[in-house]
């Protein structure tokens, strides 16, 4: 059997399997302001300030000390 016709596949099935891996995150700033994100936000970066996409796909920083919770959707 010829390893091109095995290697897509296995593609198809990593990329499900880690697509299964993204817990939808809701972030509250201090103001009630809340962002629904794709997954959970990347740490505070060296600037201070936490990176994510939300579920539009649009790229959001906001300061750490803005953020009053980052939580898990239920």
């Amino acid at each position: 059997m010829n390893i091109r016709f095995l290697g897509l596949p296995l593609v198809v099935v990593a990329f499900l399997a880690l697509s299964g891996c993204a817990s939808p995150t809701v972030v509250t700033l201090q103001n009630g302001t809340q962002y629904l994100t794709k997954d959970t936000p990347n740490t505070r970066t060296a600037d201070g300030f936490y990176e994510f996409e939300d579920i539009s796909g649009k790229k959001v920083r906001v300061r750490a000390d803005d953020v009053a919770t980052i939580r898990k959707e239920d």
